[in-house]
């Protein structure tokens, strides 16, 4: 999968050489975040919404992803984000199913379930409905955890709905790799 990038400068330090083009090779961001997490013999778990697998695909389709990926949840709904992944209800009712403390609850929780070192999580409005002018379509929040350390990253993707879906690929896999190579 290739897709236009509104963040080359970040993309471009992920890579460590300047992109000279705003097309992003989602297999070779993966492989990047796959070779760092590898050198570090750690192990990665994703919680998807928005999504809806494209983040483990991405993952699963490098050869050898078994000795990094170790498994993911698709929590689409509200109610599944609640019961696979714990989600508080208190956070689903205030801030939001896309929000940065639903999905930095996310990550934590699928890196525990399966006993990742990194748990990497995202959830957004790809539209074309569903939006708000406090979360217009386009709207993804993606976040990385370990044991001692999380972040979260929002964005607003233009596009229509695959493209949202495939831009917050490359944020997730981005942010990841920042925080792997960090």
């Amino acid at each position: 999968m290739s897709i236009r990038s509104t963040s080359l400068p970040r993309l471009s330090n992920a890579f460590g050489k300047p992109l000279a083009t705003d097309t992003v090779d989602v297999g070779a961001l993966a492989r990047r975040l796959f070779d760092a997490l590898e050198s570090r013999g750690a192990t990665v778990a994703v919680a998807e919404s928005c999504t809806g697998g494209m983040l483990g695909a991405a993952l699963t389709d490098l050869a050898g992803s078994s000795a990094f990926f170790v498994g993911g949840v698709i929590a689409y709904s509200n109610a599944a984000k609640q019961a696979v992944l714990g989600v508080a209800r208190a956070t689903i009712d205030g801030a939001g199913a896309v929000s940065e403390q639903c999905v930095l609850e996310m990550a934590a929780a699928v890196r525990q379930r399966f006993g990742a070192d990194v748990g990497i999580a995202v959830s957004g409005i790809a539209g074309p409905g569903g939006g708000t002018d406090a979360k217009p379509v386009g709207t993804v929040w993606v976040a990385v955890a370990t044991n001692d350390r999380s972040a979260a990253e929002h964005r607003v993707h233009p596009g229509r709905r695959s493209e949202v879906r495939e831009r917050a690929v490359v944020q997730a896999l981005t942010l990841a790799l920042e925080y792997a190579s960090g």
